[in-house]
C-alpha cells in the first residue's frame, strides 16, 4: 500500500469505545510508554516537525488519536501508558479502554510497539506487547533513541529486547531514532508492504 505521507489529516480523539473508528481503512496503531518519544515517531515518519503534539509533559495523550493518511490507512496514536503521575482510576480507565480496543478492532493492520533502546522493556511494555500478539495483530517493535547508544550496545540491542519482551521469532526489533531519522526507511517499507 503505497502511502502519499503528506496527505494527512487529524480525524478524531476517542476517550472510550463509542469513538472508535472501524469503518474498514487499515490502522496503524503507534503504542509506547508516556516518555518514549511516541508523537516523535510518528512526526518523523510523517516528516513532520509537530503534527502529533510533543509535550513537554509526558502522559499527555489520554485518548485514542486518529489521523488519516492518503485516505488509505489510519495512523492511531494510542494513550502512553506507564505514567506515574496517574490516578488508579485513570490507570483502570486506560486498561478497560485498551483491552476494548484491541478485543473489537479488527483492522489493526500493524502495530508498532515503541521502546527506549536504552533501557529494559517495562511490564507494561510487556503487557502491550502481549495484547498485540495474543489478538494475532503483526506487530514490529521500535527501539527508539538508538543515536543514544554505542556502536555494540546498538548492535545487541534488538535481540537483548526481543528477548525481554518474548517475543515469538520473526517479529522484528527495528533499532530507530526518531531524532535522527534511523531506519525510517525501513518503517515505512514495512507500512507499505500492508495489503
Amino acid at each position: 500500500m503505497k502511502l502519499n505521507l503528506h496527505n494527512v489529516e487529524f480525524v478524531k480523539s476517542a476517550a472510550d469505545p463509542s469513538g472508535f473508528i472501524s469503518d474498514g481503512l487499515p490502522q496503524i496503531v503507534f503504542a509506547g510508554k508516556s516518555n518514549v518519544g511516541k508523537s516523535s515517531v510518528i512526526n518523523c515518519v510523517l516528516n513532520r516537525k509537530n503534527f502529533a503534539r510533543v509535550g513537554a509533559t509526558p502522559g499527555r495523550t489520554v485518548h485514542i488519536n486518529y489521523f488519516k493518511v492518503d485516505r488509505k490507512a489510519y495512523f492511531v496514536d494510542l494513550p502512553g501508558y506507564g505514567f506515574a503521575r496517574v490516578s488508579d482510576a485513570e490507570k483502570k480507565r486506560w486498561a478497560v479502554l485498551m483491552e476494548t480496543f484491541f478485543r473489537e478492532n479488527d483492522s489493526i493492520a500493524l502495530g508498532v510497539l515503541i521502546v527506549d533502546a536504552r533501557h529494559e522493556p517495562t511490564a507494561d511494555d510487556k503487557m502491550m506487547a502481549r495484547w498485540f500478539l495474543e489478538y494475532g495483530r503483526p506487530m514490529v517493535v521500535l527501539a527508539n533513541k538508538v543515536d543514544k547508544l554505542n556502536k555494540t550496545e546498538a548492535l545487541s540491542c534488538p535481540a537483548r529486547i526481543g528477548e525481554a519482551l518474548g517475543l515469538p521469532e520473526g517479529c522484528t526489533v527495528l533499532p530507530f531514532s526518531a531524532e535522527k531519522g534511523t531506519n525510517r526507511g525501513a518503517l515505512i517499507s514495512m507500512i507499505e508492504k500492508i495489503p
